[in-house]
């Protein structure tokens, strides 16, 4: 069965920097598109970061532009975010995800804390 389980999250200080990764297993993981999502407290869960199958095309919200990176290492089957010059505004619960035949799939999120 898919599975998507993110690492990585914690309690960091402004300005600081995080790398979130998310181990797949399950489905042939370099055929798929694969996202991150957030979620803040009171808020919907919006999508940050989108990277293609293969790599070689990747997308961001605005708000995370130039601060956020996403990668995948196909021969893992893991995709990474990174993420520096955190701010107060980026404290969520990070999301996997994957849409597979129309069904999405997430893993259990990880979260992400930056305070002073």
């Amino acid at each position: 069965q898919v599975q998507l389980v993110e690492s990585g999250g914690g309690l960091v200080h402004p300005g600081g920097s995080l790398r979130l990764s998310c181990a797949a297993s399950g489905f042939t993981f370099s055929s798929y598109v694969m996202n991150w999502y957030r979620q803040a407290p009171g808020k919907e869960r919006e999508l940050v970061a989108t990277i293609s199958s293969a790599g070689g095309s990747t997308s961001y919200t605005d708000s995370v532009k130039g601060r956020f990176t996403i990668s995948r290492d196909n021969a893992k089957n893991t995709v990474y975010l990174q993420m520096i010059s955190l701010e107060p505004g980026d404290t969520a619960v990070y999301y996997c995800n994957a849409e597979i035949w129309r069904i999405n799939y997430w893993g259990q999120g990880t979260q992400v804390t930056v305070s002073s």
